[in-house]
C-alpha cells in the first residue's frame, strides 16, 4: 500500500507544479527505487488526460560511461537527451538519492567533457522552461543515499521530506497558496530596487539589481519550494563571499568556498576541499565565472542542511547565488552549461540591504505588511 503522503505529493506534483492538461505529453522520470511516487503520478497524470511516459533509470548509468567510455562515448549525446528537450510539454524528475557517491572518484578532466559537451542541449533545454515552453518540475523521494548524507534514518527523513513539501498538511497546496502571497509583498517590493549589498561572516557583496525581475517560487519548479531570486547586472557584481555549507556539484562536495568578484566576474576561488574541481567547473565556459542567479529562502518547513541543494537552497536563514546561467525570464543575459548553487548562512548577523535600507536581518525579512 503507497504511503497516502506519497499520493498527495503526487497529486501535487502533477495538478498544482505541473498543471497536467487533456493531451499533455508528459515525461516521469525517477531511479528504480522511486517507483511508488513513479506509479501515483503516472495515476494522476491519467485522471489530468495527459499522455504519461516513465523513464527509469539506475545510479550506475552515468558512472559506468564515464569509468569505461572512451571522451567520444563521454562526449555522445543519446536520443533521449535531445528527446527530453523537444518532445514533452510536461517533465517531472525525481532527483537521484539511492547512491549519491557514484562519481565521487571520476577524473574531473572527464566530468568537464560531460559537462562541455551537454552545454548547448542543457541550455536549450532550461532555456524552454525559462519561457514555459516546457513546465517542469524537479522534486526527491525519500531513499537510502539523501537520508544517510543528511544523517537521517530512511522514517526520519521520509517525514522531513514530506513535511518540507507540506504534504503532511490536511490542503497541501493552500499551503503552498499561503507562501505565494506572502512572497509575493516582497517580490513587488524587490522589484524597485536597484542595489543589493549581502553581508555576514566572510561576506561583502554588491551587486545591481536594476530593471531585473524578482521571481516568486512557490512550488511550481521545486518541490518543495520557498525563495526569490533574480539575476544580477552581470558586470555589476563586486566583493566577496564565503559559503557555511559545503558546495555539491555533480556529486561532487567542495566544502569551505571563498570567491571574489570584480566587475561581475569571479577572479579568485578558494576551497578547503576541492578547490581543484571548484576551478575546474568555473572554467567550463564564460558564463560560469558570472553570477547566474541571487536568491533568498523562506522555507522554515526545512529544519537542518542536508547536503541536497533541493532542500538546502530553500533554507529559511539563508541566501545563495548560483555561478553560470541566469534566468530568462528574470531578464539575465548571462549563458553557461552550468547553475551551480552555492549557500550561505545569514541567521546570526547577516544582513541584506536593498538600496542602502535594510530589509532582511537574522535570517528574517525586516518589511513591513507583509502578511
Amino acid at each position: 500500500m503507497i504511503d497516502q503522503r506519497v499520493q498527495n505529493l503526487a497529486k501535487v506534483l502533477v495538478n498544482f507544479s505541473l498543471n497536467v492538461k487533456k493531451g499533455d505529453k508528459v515525461l516521469i522520470e525517477g531511479e528504480s527505487t522511486t517507483r511508488s511516487l513513479l506509479i501515483a503520478a503516472e495515476k494522476e497524470v491519467l485522471k489530468a488526460g495527459g499522455h504519461p511516459e516513465i523513464k527509469v533509470y539506475f545510479p550506475e548509468y552515468i558512472e559506468n560511461i564515464l569509468k569505461n567510455g572512451t571522451d567520444e562515448q563521454i562526449t555522445y549525446i543519446n536520443n533521449f537527451e535531445i528527446a527530453k528537450a523537444e518532445k514533452f510539454d510536461c517533465i517531472l524528475s525525481l532527483f537521484e538519492g539511492e547512491n549519491l557517491k557514484t562519481l565521487s572518484n571520476i577524473d574531473p578532466q572527464k566530468m568537464r567533457k560531460f559537462a562541455e559537451s551537454r552545454s548547448e542541449n542543457n541550455k536549450r533545454f532550461m532555456d524552454k522552461i525559462s519561457t514555459g515552453e516546457i513546465r517542469w518540475v524537479g522534486s526527491q523521494f525519500p531513499l537510502n543515499g539523501v537520508a544517510q548524507e543528511a544523517e537521517m534514518s530512511l522514517e526520519d527523513y521520509a517525514d522531513f521530506v514530506f513535511k518540507a513539501c507540506k504534504v503532511d498538511k490536511e490542503d497541501p497546496v493552500k499551503e503552498w497558496e499561503k507562501l505565494r502571497d506572502f512572497q509575493e509583498h516582497i517580490v513587488n517590493y524587490l522589484n524597485k530596487v536597484k542595489k543589493i549589498r549581502i553581508v555576514s561572516k566572510g561576506t561583502d557583496l554588491s551587486m545591481s539589481v536594476k530593471g531585473r525581475k524578482w521571481i516568486n517560487s512557490f512550488g511550481k519548479l521545486n518541490m518543495p519550494d520557498g525563495e526569490v531570486y533574480t539575476s544580477p547586472i552581470e558586470d555589476s557584481v563586486n566583493g566577496k563571499i564565503s559559503f557555511d555549507f559545503p558546495a555539491i556539484f555533480q556529486s561532487r562536495e567542495v566544502k569551505n568556498i571563498h570567491l571574489t568578484f570584480k566587475d561581475g566576474k569571479c577572479i579568485e576561488a578558494k576551497a578547503d576541499k576541492g578547490e581543484e574541481y571548484l576551478n575546474e567547473i568555473l572554467n567550463i565556459d564564460d558564463g560560469a565565472k558570472y553570477l547566474g542567479e541571487v536568491a533568498v529562502g523562506t522555507n522554515y518547513d526545512i529544519p537542518k542542511f542536508t547536503k541536497n541543494i533541493l532542500f538546502d537552497e530553500k533554507l529559511g536563514n539563508t541566501v545563495h547565488i548560483a555561478m553560470g546561467n541566469g534566468f530568462i525570464e528574470a531578464g539575465s543575459k548571462n549563458e553557461s552549461g552550468i547553475h551551480w548553487d552555492m549557500i550561505c548562512d545569514m541567521k546570526d548577523g547577516g544582513i541584506i540591504y536593498a538600496d542602502d535600507e535594510i530589509i532582511y536581518k537574522d535570517g528574517k525579512f525586516k518589511l513591513t505588511n507583509l502578511t
